[in-house]
């Protein structure tokens, strides 16, 4: 059972914790198991807004798949010890994912992650940030990024987006979607291409009909889905189904599933799978489907520029 491990201190932001535990603890009873855990350097922490959170000081042994969360704080405070950022940094190296959640992206900047990697935090300290760690690439005005196992977050809602981001890159799309709406948060988030989902990004609309195709075919992207499935799915006309996908989305139900397949492909990659195996994995024919795709400006297509057809993805 992967464990996700919430690393606190003093004058920690109580929404920069309870933000991603939810999000995982409802990962966990939709049947994608974690165990969370809280550490600090003292037994009891508290936080700006007041509450006094009670931590456990001795760390659980950690796995690659395990991960670290380092929430926020409102400073001055002081700043975790060399041994607790050794422990960043280790669990980093033996090919674990660290996370912080805005002000965090200091923890981990100080433990020397952010050296030569695109980061972000929350938009009132980036330029504070840019100027602890010189060597780290701030970019701003975004929700989150992912660079290597090294994700950050812009801080406040913004850690349940990279939450969010997390559980579907370890359990797929829909496993996310579910989350957000048992927890009813929206699931349209402004950001760029690179930094936000298309699960979270085309989610936002109130069609149920469309989130019925969205779950089919989020849990089904890698297979050939033509338009008489998706319409036999509905009781709709493949007209219909074309019609109302487009106008809640913006995207034909092929470019929705090309996009999904992308986004996963890239987690893929990042995590060092061979071109060939991300392509075949995800369902395209072979790795010059996959670069060709991933080289288009925009790398989604819009109804109006989808061309293919449906029973050809």
């Amino acid at each position: 059972m992967p464990r996700v491990v919430f690393l606190l201190v003093p004058r920690v932001h109580l929404l920069d914790v309870a933000g991603p535990a939810q999000v995982f603890s409802t990962a966990d009873d939709l049947g994608h198991p974690y165990t969370l855990t809280y550490v600090a350097e003292e037994p009891e922490v508290a936080t700006v807004q007041g509450l006094v959170l009670r931590t456990e000081t001795a760390w659980p042994s950690l796995a690659p798949d395990d991960l670290i969360v380092v929430p926020g704080w409102r400073g001055p405070t002081r700043p975790a010890s060399a041994g607790t950022l050794r422990r960043l940094r280790d669990h980093h190296a033996s090919g674990g994912t660290v996370a912080g959640v805005c002000a965090g992206a200091d923890a981990l900047g100080r433990a020397g992650l952010l050296d030569g990697r695109r980061c972000t935090t929350h938009h009132t300290v980036q330029d504070e940030l840019a100027r602890l760690h010189p060597r780290a690439e701030v970019v701003k005005d975004a929700l989150y990024v992912e660079d290597d196992r090294i994700v950050t977050s812009a801080g406040v809602a913004g850690g349940i987006d990279a939450a969010l981001h997390l559980v579907a890159a370890r359990h797929g799309p829909r496993a996310a979607g579910e989350a957000a709406r048992a927890m009813l948060v929206h699931m349209h988030r402004d950001g760029t291409a690179d930094q936000v989902s298309p699960l979270l990004r085309w989610r936002s609309h109130v069609d149920e009909t469309v989130h019925r195709l969205q779950d089919l075919i989020e849990t089904r992207f890698a297979e050939r889905l033509p338009l008489r499935l998706l319409a036999e799915a509905t009781g709709c006309s493949e007209r219909t189904v074309t019609r109302l996908f487009s106008r809640a989305t913006g995207l034909t139900p092929l470019a929705y599933q090309t996009a999904l397949r992308l986004e996963r492909a890239g987690h893929l990659l990042e995590r060092g799978a061979t071109a060939e195996t991300a392509a075949r994995a995800v369902g395209f024919e072979d790795a010059r489907a996959l670069r060709r795709l991933r080289a288009r400006p925009g790398r989604t297509m819009h109804s109006k520029e989808a061309s293919w057809t449906q029973a050809h993805p």
